[in-house]
């Protein structure tokens, strides 16, 4: 089984940054894709940055330029740096990770929540 863990949610001003990071753990080997979703208040969860094993990236056009998603393939991680913050990235954010293979192939973490208020 694949476990995922996020941290570094909090509250932070406009503008400014986060990093959240993701552990994953267990049956990690055949994960080739972890990223990142967000649920915002009243909202469907919203796919947000992905990042293959390989280096291939992709991001929503709403956070193009201010979030950058980065992989630790020994140690299977993930983060994703936020910069220049706005009230509308208020979400809980949740670690996702994407498995080959017959069993289940679909993971997420518990989510942690950002909230981007004055």
């Amino acid at each position: 089984q694949v476990q995922l863990v996020e941290s570094g949610g909090g509250l932070v001003q406009p503008g400014g940054s986060l990093r959240l990071s993701c552990a994953g753990s267990g049956a990690m080997l055949r994960v080739y894709a972890m990223g990142w979703y967000r649920q915002g208040p009243g909202k469907q969860r919203e796919f947000i940055a992905l990042m293959t094993r390989t280096g291939v990236t992709n991001y929503a056009d709403s956070v193009k330029g201010r979030f950058t998603i980065s992989m630790n393939n020994a140690e299977n991680t993930v983060a994703l740096q936020m910069n220049t913050l706005k009230p509308e990235d208020t979400a809980v954010y949740y670690c996702h990770a994407r498995r080959s293979g017959l069993s289940q192939n679909e993971f997420w973490g518990q989510g942690t929540q950002v909230t981007v208020s004055t």
